[in-house]
């Protein structure tokens, strides 16, 4: 999309003059690193995203130490791209790390655990741990419902990963109510065509047809594909799927 390209333009020329102007392991130019694999991440090329978060994370590591916040954010993002790249084993191990020193650093309720609680929760449904993968999805989004509100969009993705959750293990009534509420929350707070809106809506169409209401499951698929096309583009990730 437009946004994303502006994104990934504005990110790159700020990291290239920080890098000479600063160095490169200095704290300004690792957060426009960060941006910057953000941006990649973003638009869909994992594995070069994954390089440019393996030298953040190993530069903060020098830098700042293990614990540090920010280390600990690049050791966050680092798994994300190991998750979209299916490299199971590897995001379960650095995410069970990362919420761990997260816990002892930040505590349990602090925003960032509880996005590392969440990421650790969807690597164990990755390898099969489905009813692990469950109980940590609801205990994440009871404790941001508690702390973020019902509506912030970190809460509703909490949301929709417990439906999916509980779909993995049959519950699909539970499932398909869970992701309606979720949809319906997700249009109002953050508009039809945002991409969480589009993955809430992509996860509602697969329930609607897990419980045999095909018709409407594909109506919502196409609804969402042509949304997809229009604002990640035709060969996003997301829109592929």
């Amino acid at each position: 999309s437009g946004q994303t390209r502006a994104a990934l333009t504005m990110t790159t020329r700020l990291h290239q003059i920080w890098t000479a102007e600063l160095g490169p392991d200095n704290a300004d130019t690792l957060t426009a690193a960060q941006y910057l694999a953000h941006a990649i991440h973003d638009s869909g090329d994992y594995v070069k995203a994954l390089e440019l978060q393996r030298d953040t994370l190993a530069r903060r590591h020098r830098v700042l130490g293990e614990d540090h916040p920010d280390t600990l954010t690049s050791a966050n993002d680092l798994a994300a791209s190991l998750y979209s790249l299916r490299r199971r084993e590897e995001t379960l191990a650095l995410e069970q790390d990362t919420y761990d020193r997260r816990c002892r650093v930040l505590g349990e309720d602090h925003p960032d655990t509880l996005n590392s609680a969440n990421n650790l929760a969807a690597a164990l449904g990755a390898v099969g741990r489905l009813q692990e993968a469950l109980a940590l999805h609801q205990e994440t989004y009871d404790r941001r419902r508690r702390v973020l509100g019902e509506d912030h969009p970190r809460t509703l993705t909490s949301a929709t990963n417990l439906a999916n959750a509980l779909g993995a293990v049959g519950r699909r009534q539970e499932c398909l109510a869970l992701h309606q509420d979720t949809y319906d929350r997700h249009r109002q707070v953050l508009g039809e065509d945002h991409p969480d809106t589009l993955t809430s809506a992509n996860s509602l169409a697969a329930a609607l047809g897990a419980v045999g209401r095909r018709q409407k499951a594909l109506a919502l698929h196409q609804d969402t594909y042509d949304r997809r096309r229009r604002v990640l583009g035709e060969d996003h990730p997301r829109t592929l799927t």
